[in-house]
């Protein structure tokens, strides 16, 4: 399955992994400082938060594509089950 992020859905999608990113490399410089551990934990979860979100918002275009394609006859019965089963697959690798 190609995914085909555009407009607005990239944008959000880079946006939280920009967020992420910058909330992982405090997590590293909060350790180098010796900071807190419950300082440590509470960025670090911030920073799960964050991919999770991006990852959610990666499935549910990708969700939004294959109920696309099945409506517009692209995808059949047994390509739309193989996609709503691989779409399962993505979605509970993150819950």
């Amino acid at each position: 399955m190609e995914l085909e992020l555009e407009g607005a859905s990239l944008k959000a999608v880079l946006n939280r992994l920009r967020r992420a990113q910058g909330q992982i490399s405090g997590v590293i410089r909060m350790i180098e400082e010796g900071r807190d551990c419950e300082d440590v934990v509470t960025q670090l979860a911030a920073a799960s938060r964050a991919l999770d979100r991006a990852g959610f918002a990666i499935i549910a275009t990708g969700l939004q594509q294959c109920v696309a394609d099945i409506e517009s006859g692209r995808k059949s019965g047994e390509d739309a089950e193989a996609m709503r089963a691989r779409m399962e697959r993505l979605f509970l690798s993150l819950a």
